[in-house]
């Protein structure tokens, strides 16, 4: 049928490293699966979350806004039903199928029913997003445990699930993807893998894969962080202990992110099925903070993204930088499907058809804004990154005034370990960056702050040049 329109699927995992990809330098290899699909179809390799943290961040992601603007700026505050359109209310428009499986995080105490299931459990219809067909759960990080799936239904009935967790999503993935043959159908499976399981405060892999993976491999900055913070409650934070099982974790998502794909050529489907593989944020194993992300850091906001699928297919990588808002925007566009007025992200297929007033228009830079750990606001080139902090927030995900914080230069501190925002050398920086920051508060309906600067000092350090500023 080659009229038909193509098939979706978000393949959404939580809180997973962008370095956990070998077109990212892992030597591990965690992922051949998502490696050889984004050399295939488009590798977004400059892609970051709007928000670093879960409810926000999928917020974001459901609405194609940024989280002041969708309101769900914190965990625990639901997307609002009627607010703003939804991607899943987009495709049913379309006349598309559209389903969800696994952890949801959007629907706030109105969202949920009573019961001793608390925040963990089922969700209300009216709070689902507008998707059609559901087995979901609001947070599976409260679960049991990870070899104990329960997910509820349409009618907000238990399913017990069998296997290991992210195996059990998967095989509701492919039986969607089996059931649904007849009909174009958006489909996002969002895996709680290799988010931490909160009440033990552990990364659980698949029993045997912990061994296989602690004690091989360190990212560079989590391995540079003891010596950094020598001295400071953060030293180390839980590196070692934990990432033998996250790599773990990461390497079974991917075996069945091959599942998926074998499922989908085995029907014929995988030509005319349109992939997408992101992740809600990334991870710093608390030494940047007391936990695990809510930074502006790239261990916290930088995460793997690729898209396979026609549209897609040769896109090769992708050099600019990519935020969470500009994903529901490239989907919609890829069905031929407009996008609504109220996105605040675009597409990046005019970036792979080349065309040049896109490429012209494109934002060189990425807006993040961070809440729970502080509030702030922050925005990273490909050579700079910047934050300011608030002292006290507004009670609405923002505030009046922010101060200077964190100034990277990420061509030759890419680890982020040297803050720069004190040095009177990178004056001329500071500046630019404050002016690309506020132009992004005001294009997505924030209000002008104050910024009150960072007071520098010599540093004797080389003044930036002007080419350097504007990098």
């Amino acid at each position: 049928m080659p009229d038909r329109k193509p098939n979706v699927i978000v393949f959404f995992t939580d809180q997973q490293r962008h370095d956990a990809s070998g077109l990212h330098g892992n030597p591990l290899g965690l992922m051949p699966h998502f490696d050889r699909l984004a050399r295939e179809g488009t590798h977004v390799a400059h892609s970051f979350t709007c928000q670093p943290v879960c409810g926000p961040a999928r917020a974001c992601l459901q609405t194609g806004t940024y989280a002041t603007t969708n309101g769900s700026w914190r965990n625990g505050i639901g997307l609002t039903p009627g607010k703003l359109p939804t991607l899943a209310e987009c495709f049913n428009q379309a006349g598309y199928r559209t389903g969800y499986i696994g952890k949801w995080h959007l629907a706030g105490a109105r969202g949920r029913p009573d019961g001793p299931e608390g925040e963990r459990g089922p969700v209300l219809e009216s709070h689902r997003g507008g998707y059609q067909d559901w087995l979901a759960a609001e947070a599976l990080e409260f679960s049991v445990h990870e070899y104990k799936t329960i997910l509820y239904d349409n009618d907000n009935q238990p399913h017990r699930l069998p296997g290991y967790r992210s195996d059990a999503l998967t095989d509701a993935t492919i039986r969607y993807i089996d059931s649904h043959q007849d009909q174009p159908f958006f489909l996002m499976t969002s895996y709680i893998e290799p988010h931490h399981q909160n009440h033990v405060d552990d990364y659980p892999p698949p029993v045997g894969y912990r061994e296989m993976y602690t004690g091989k491999w360190t990212p560079p900055d989590l391995a540079a962080l003891p010596a950094y913070n020598k001295g400071d409650h953060r030293t180390g934070g839980t590196t070692q202990a934990h990432l033998g099982g996250y790599w773990g974790m990461i390497k079974r998502l991917d075996e069945n992110l091959g599942r998926i794909v074998d499922a989908l050529i085995s029907l014929d489907m995988l030509d005319n099925t349109i992939i997408l593989f992101t992740s809600d944020h990334a991870c710093h194993f608390k030494t940047r903070n007391s936990e695990y992300k809510r930074s502006c850091h790239d261990s916290s906001i930088r995460v793997p993204t690729m898209f396979h699928g026609p549209g897609f297919m040769g896109g090769g990588q992708l050099p600019q930088l990519v935020n969470l808002v500009d994903l529901p925007a490239t989907l919609l566009d890829a069905c031929d499907i407009e996008a609504p007025a109220s996105f605040q992200g675009r597409s990046i297929l005019p970036l792979l058809r080349r065309d040049t007033e896109a490429l012209e228009q494109w934002p060189s830079e990425v807006f993040v804004q961070i809440s729970e750990s502080h509030t702030g606001r922050a925005v990273r080139t490909h050579r700079w990154k910047y934050e300011v902090v608030a002292e006290d927030d507004d009670g609405a995900g923002g505030a009046t005034t922010y101060r200077e914080d964190l100034l990277y230069d990420l061509k030759y501190d890419p680890h982020e370990l040297t803050n720069l925002i004190d040095r009177d050398s990178h004056t001329p920086v500071r500046r630019a960056m404050r002016e690309r920051l506020l132009r992004r508060m005001a294009e997505i309906g924030e209000a002008e702050p104050t910024i009150v600067e960072a007071q520098t000092h010599p540093a004797g350090q080389r003044y930036v040049t002007e080419d350097e500023v504007c990098a």
